[in-house]
């Protein structure tokens, strides 16, 4: 579908990128202006949608994008041969901080992304979210030490427990920053919110 854009030089390809994601995660998916992105870009409108066909498409181009690079750094990064679960998912979180240092811009556009109200997009971000979500809980639990859990614990209940509590977590940080008016959220406080569920956790469902 995008094999024109992709057939760009790299240099044009990352000024349209670079443009777009500026654009819609200042203003989100219905304020956000192509006439601001191809100003930005240099190039024309008609060239915009000669690549992406509307601007539904370029912004689900857009989340797929970040999302690619952000999961192959992360991936490069994490040691999926640690076998602990709590000290996995640790490293995840440390990891995420330092991708979220490298890539602000990336992060603002899919944090825009996963907030984003639009019946033009909403239906089709939310079905991406969820299957990535899928998928990565999934890789998550590759190769655990499940032996590690106590013997008296259904360890489908336990994972279940701890993945609802996640989500719940991050459910409560999108709906606050929705509220704000930057739609600000503060990572460092998650992250050591965690760490805290990570302590009780690990008290109450390890031998």
């Amino acid at each position: 579908m995008y094999s024109k854009f992709l057939n760009l030089d790299q240099e044009k390809q990352d000024r349209i990128i670079n443009a777009a994601i500026k654009e819609f995660a200042l203003k989100g998916y219905d304020r956000a202006s192509t006439n601001e992105i191809v100003k930005e870009a240099g190039i024309s409108k008609g060239l915009l949608f000669h690549y992406f066909g509307n601007k539904r498409q370029l912004f689900l181009f857009l989340f797929d994008y970040c999302y690619e690079i952000i999961a192959e750094q992360f991936y490069q990064k994490i040691n999926l041969a640690e076998k602990d679960f709590f000290t996995r998912i640790r490293q995840a979180v440390m990891i995420k901080m330092e991708l979220l240092t490298t890539y602000p811009e990336l992060f603002k556009f899919i944090e825009e992304a996963y907030l984003e109200d639009s019946p033009e997009v909403k239906v089709e971000v939310d079905k991406k979210v969820k299957g990535l979500n899928d998928a990565n809980f999934g890789k998550a639990y590759e190769g655990i030490d499940f032996s590690k859990f106590r013997d008296d614990m259904d360890i489908k209940k336990v994972l279940k427990i701890i993945t609802y509590t996640f989500e719940k977590l991050s459910e409560e940080e999108f709906s606050k920053a929705k509220l704000s008016p930057t739609h600000h959220i503060d990572y460092e406080k998650v992250f050591q919110e965690a760490e805290d569920y990570f302590e009780i956790f690990t008290k109450c469902f390890y031998k």
